[in-house]
């Protein structure tokens, strides 16, 4: 009974080493907020849309793909805002240069302003500042197999069936 408990606490420790190491960065302005042209052309927000780059390391050794997310839980509208999904994200990949051009192979579902590519934050005048969630998801499968208008709720469906390692980070915004 001791070895099959160190054996399971070595296993654990081992597991959660290798999702310390796998580490995300947003460049999207200082103190963990955006600068303004990341933020939405739209909705009466007067940004640029502009995609922060990311940056990411350390990715688990059995990812055979990547997804990306960046979701907004404070959205007003009972089930929160999808900024950005980008599936078939290749595994030896690093990040996403600002403006967010995708790598071949890799394609974007629409977001909740529907469309597919970036929408920045936007949150109501005068609300909290929202928060939006990065994640990058280290997939075990070569890609999803959905289809582009796929949604990103089936997304995330998907992506959590076949997970096995995230990186993430939160940054917040408000107006």
């Amino acid at each position: 009974m001791r070895t099959l408990l160190s054996t399971l606490f070595f296993v654990a420790a081992a597991v959660s080493a290798q999702a310390a190491d796998f580490k995300l960065a947003v460049d999207a302005g200082a103190d963990g907020g955006f600068a303004q042209r990341f933020t939405y052309d739209g909705f009466g927000c007067t940004g640029q849309n502009l995609a922060p780059a990311l940056h990411w390391e350390g990715v688990p050794a059995k990812a055979r793909s990547l997804a990306l997310t960046v979701y907004d839980p404070d959205a007003p509208t009972g089930s929160g805002w999808w900024h950005w999904v980008v599936l078939d994200l290749p595994a030896a990949s690093t990040g996403l240069p600002q403006g967010g051009a995708l790598p071949a192979g890799a394609f974007a579902l629409r977001n909740d302003f529907g469309d597919t590519h970036w929408g920045g934050p936007c949150p109501p005048q005068g609300d909290k500042p929202h928060r939006y969630v990065f994640t990058v998801h280290a997939l075990d499968v070569p890609d999803l197999g959905l289809p582009a208008d796929a949604s990103p709720a089936k997304a995330g469906f998907m992506i959590r069936q076949h997970t096995v390692g995230t990186a993430q980070v939160t940054l917040r915004y408000g107006r």
